[in-house]
């Protein structure tokens, strides 16, 4: 089978491969699935350079989440051969088979096909996990999502929009306000450049913002400190400006905020009954037609470079999603 490969790590993913390797060998807990579309994550880019938090050893197949067919699957797994899953693991997403535990799956929201599928676990679960599970999520409440032009970001939009919030949205690129707006229909698009608590203030009729879902970190979570409303969360999701923003105590004691770190992947390892109840409510707002996720452009694994390129120069609104053995 083909599949992407880590052989090294680099900062120019001069270290990866698309090779032709044995299928993934099933141990029993664990179902094979033929991969019929996987999504890039902005964590697949930091592994290939060994900057993610979870470093796997090397080589290793790139790829942390996927939707396919079942192959192969113990009798009293919940899954049957031919049954459309979506899921994945820390890494082998990227290849035509892969062989993960069957906790890490799920079965397809129906009527969604394959990129979509592939498209939205990981961001859903880290947008519905920090919205609704640890930020406390009501109808009415102003919701600012940085990085709105990334996959969760763009998850976190059209989630906060679907279960009745007001959201503003920002980006480092002028050129995807458009975008983004067209995407994702938040209430407005800001250019989270220098000082845009004004703007959040103008907005929100001098509230500010119930919840910052961030997973931008440096310069933009400096500000966003002064876009909190009191009572409300500041989420740290993420550091894509590549700088650890630090903070002084004094300031959300002062202004009565909330700091939350969010890791959705590591909640749902400790609390396995509330990650099967946060993919169950994301399914039903799929399945309802309430929630879609945004892919910015589908390739050929084959194409694999492109993607991460693509990812690695911010160009993308949305998604990569790769499909293998094309």
């Amino acid at each position: 089978m083909q599949a992407l490969r880590v052989d090294c790590l680099s900062d120019d993913l001069s270290g990866m491969t698309l090779a032709d390797l044995p299928p993934p060998a099933r141990v029993p807990g664990e179902v094979l699935v033929q991969v019929r579309a996987a999504s890039l994550n902005f964590p697949d880019l930091l592994m290939t350079r060994g900057e993610y938090q979870f470093k796997p050893e090397v080589p290793f197949t790139s790829g942390l989440e996927f939707a396919g067919e079942v192959l192969e699957a113990d009798p009293d797994s919940g899954f049957a051969p031919g049954e459309r899953v979506m899921g994945g693991n820390k890494t082998g997403a990227f290849a035509e088979t892969a062989s993960v535990p069957a906790a890490k799956l799920s079965p397809m929201p129906r009527g969604m096909d394959f990129p979509a599928a592939a498209a939205m676990g990981a961001a859903y679960s880290t947008a519905y996990t920090g919205l609704v599970e640890l930020g406390g999520l009501r109808e009415g409440q102003w919701v600012l999502v940085h990085g709105a032009s990334g996959g969760v970001g763009l998850a976190a939009c059209d989630l906060a929009r679907a279960l009745g919030a007001k959201v503003i949205a920002t980006t480092g690129s002028a050129d995807k306000i458009g975008r983004i707006a067209a995407l994702a229909s938040p209430d407005a698009v800001l250019l989270a450049e220098g000082r845009f608590r004004e703007a959040v203030a103008d907005l929100t009729d001098g509230r500010l913002a119930d919840i910052v879902f961030d997973p931008v970190g440096g310069d933009v979570f400096d500000e966003s400190t002064r876009c909190v409303a009191f009572g409300g969360k500041l989420m740290v999701v993420g550091f894509t400006s590549g700088r650890i923003a630090e903070i002084s105590t004094n300031i959300p004691l002062i202004k009565g905020f909330s700091l939350v770190g969010l890791r959705a992947g590591e909640y749902a390892r400790r609390f396995p009954e509330r990650g099967r109840q946060i993919q169950s409510a994301i399914t039903a707002l799929a399945e309802a037609g309430r929630i879609t996720p945004a892919i910015d452009r589908i390739l050929p694994l084959s194409r694999w470079h492109e993607g991460f390129e693509a990812m690695a120069n911010r160009e993308l609104v949305g998604k990569v999603v790769f499909v293998p053995g094309s």
